[in-house]
């Protein structure tokens, strides 16, 4: 392989790259097309090649390792540090060089098809509960200002539409017909949301991995796709904190002097996927689950002393270095509580 780094900066039409040798020793510097950009990697010699983690990243990254060159990508903010003065392309692709020659750096590792394909389907049917979300608020403020006011959740829309159905309710008839629309809109927004967590669920009943994560109390069908389609390989991460942390499940450090200081839970990470275990938690917590807690376990002293929310943040974080457990040993969920009791 080529002793040459090439860094791109991608954008709709225009790519800027910045070939470099891993010394620093400036080879080229080029603007190309779309076209003319595909046609340059394919006739050049093996080589690295180096993308900020943006839109199309995974896509070229995936086309550029097809032609025989060694793809990372690299995140954003740990390209930032090393732009010089004004910000432009030319200087942000020497960026990207200047970033993926120091020994320590970070790279982010690139989607597959699949997985991008399942993260389609999770976008898709998250961005409908968020439109249906819109609706019935929407719903719920129309009636507020004539004076009906009604609890938030789905769960109400039966009440709402009983109201609006009674031949004596006390509403306009164009406000009456406005909430039908919008009752209309709900209900078909909900029909498609049935139908993509109908499809979560068979991706889910597809693949090993899927079936093994939801194993663990807490994981359903909808989790274990965004772990698929959200996580690169779990070997990436030296440990199960590593993973916790990379979902933003493990708290910031302002550690100085040698003295320790541990604040809130990051944040930093992935958030789908720490929101689904913070929801999977919350169902291991509420008064149904804790049926199933040991008495003297570490999950009953944390309740008997913290509130449910700090509890089921906590768990979570256990949640993500018990699944980075299971797919690297390749092992079906083990409660330890009862390991240790057995």
């Amino acid at each position: 392989m080529e002793d040459t780094i090439i860094g791109v900066d991608l954008a709709k039409r225009v790519f800027q790259l910045h070939g470099a040798s891993k010394s620093g020793q400036v080879k080229f510097r080029k603007k190309l097309s779309r076209e003319q950009f595909r046609a340059f990697m394919a006739q050049h010699p093996a080589c690295h090649v180096v993308f900020e983690a943006c839109g199309s990243a995974s896509y070229w990254a995936q086309e550029v390792q097809a032609m025989g060159h060694e793809v990372r990508l690299i995140a954003p903010q740990y390209v930032r540090p090393f732009v010089k003065r004004q910000k432009n392309d030319v200087a942000d692709a020497e960026a990207i060089v200047i970033a993926a020659r120091q020994p320590e750096m970070r790279f982010v590792a690139p989607k597959s098809i699949k997985q991008q394909s399942k993260a389609v389907l999770f976008r898709s049917r998250q961005r409908l509960v968020r439109q249906r979300t819109e609706l019935v608020n929407a719903l719920r403020a129309v009636l507020y200002e004539c004076g009906h006011v009604f609890p938030a959740g789905i769960i109400n829309l039966k009440r709402i539409e009983g109201l609006l159905q009674d031949p004596e309710v006390d509403l306009p008839a164009l406000i009456v017909e406005e909430c039908l629309d919008l009752l209309a809109q709900i209900s078909e927004k909900t029909n498609r949301i049935v139908a993509k967590s109908k499809k979560v669920k068979l991706l889910a009943a597809e693949t090993d991995t899927a079936q093994r994560l939801q194993t663990m109390p807490g994981v359903g069908p909808m989790t274990a796709l965004a772990v698929e389609a959200f996580t690169p390989d779990m070997a990436h991460f030296k440990c199960g904190r590593n993973f916790a942390a990379w979902l933003g499940l493990a708290p910031r450090q302002y550690s100085s002097g040698g003295k320790e200081r541990l604040g809130r839970v990051s944040k930093a990470g992935q958030s789908d996927i720490r929101r689904l275990l913070i929801i999977g938690a919350m169902s291991r917590l509420n008064w149904i689950g804790r049926r199933t807690i040991p008495e003297g376990s570490w999950l009953a002293r944390m309740l008997s002393r913290k509130p449910k929310i700090v509890v089921a943040i906590a768990l979570a974080n256990k949640m993500a270095r018990q699944i980075w457990a299971m797919l690297t040993k390749n092992e079906d969920f083990r409660d330890p509580a009862l390991a240790t009791a057995a």
